[in-house]
């Protein structure tokens, strides 16, 4: 595998040709905040908060999606870059119906812990109120669709871990929805397999298990790396 050398906040590393300037960041200790992106999983830059500056393009870039290049100059957090990541989480809470003190993620949400990390005190963004649905016809879990950020982390894990592809979005733009089978009742659909990688995998309290009161979220995210580092090393296979 070819390897190419590029500068990240001025510090020059040196990554396998393909990789991602995220994992490339990664491994050489710097830090870019990101929301849709989880381990084991393809990236699909849809949270758009790993966004950098990269010396000679006129756009910032989404560096989960973004290979590194020979000379490549990346720049992770310029106050440019630090007003665009508070104005995007502003942005999630305002299409949302985040309210935090009534969720069984309060505590341990990504969302929070980045409007914490990126000092929003408020949305400068008219809220929405968006009408959204609460589904709570699986024996096990359930979905709480106002807090859904649209990641798309359940789809990915569900359909390239799980292989069961039980969950879409569906419609564009503000009339999203995050969908099960086809656009059925979670409790009506027989591809899902119960397995619960959709909550492990969901960064807010969108997707929870049944019985959780508010505050008591808990995610394992080992259970995913696991399987997907068991996979890679053709330990078993499904």
């Amino acid at each position: 595998m070819a390897v190419v050398t590029l500068k990240i906040n001025d510090i020059e590393v040196a990554a396998e040709q393909g990789k991602s300037i995220l994992a490339t960041a990664k491994e050489a200790g710097i830090a870019i905040p990101t929301l849709c992106h989880l381990e084991g999983v393809s990236d699909v830059g849809a949270c758009r908060l790993c966004m950098v500056e990269v010396k000679g393009s006129n756009k910032l870039l989404a560096a989960c999606v973004t290979q590194v290049a020979e000379g490549m100059e990346v720049h992770t957090h310029t106050d440019q870059l630090k007003n665009y990541r508070k104005m995007a989480v502003e942005m999630l809470f305002a299409e949302g119906n985040h309210v935090c003190a009534v969720c069984v993620a309060n505590g341990n949400c990504e969302l929070q812990n980045m409007a914490i990390a990126t000092g929003m005190e408020h949305s400068r963004f008219p809220y929405q109120f968006p009408q959204r649905d609460v589904d709570l016809s699986h024996d096990l879990f359930g979905i709480d669709r106002n807090r859904c950020i649209f990641c798309t982390r359940c789809v990915r894990v569900c359909d390239e871990i799980e292989g069961a592809h039980v969950w879409d979005v569906a419609n564009r733009g503000a009339q999203s929805r995050l969908i099960t089978g086809l656009d059925q009742p979670w409790g009506e659909v027989d591809a899902c397999t119960s397995c619960g990688k959709c909550v492990d995998a969901c960064p807010t309290g969108a997707i929870f298990d049944k019985g959780s009161a508010v505050g008591e979220m808990e995610r394992d995210r080992t259970k995913l790396e696991f399987i997907v580092t068991a996979r890679e090393q053709k330990q078993w296979n499904r």
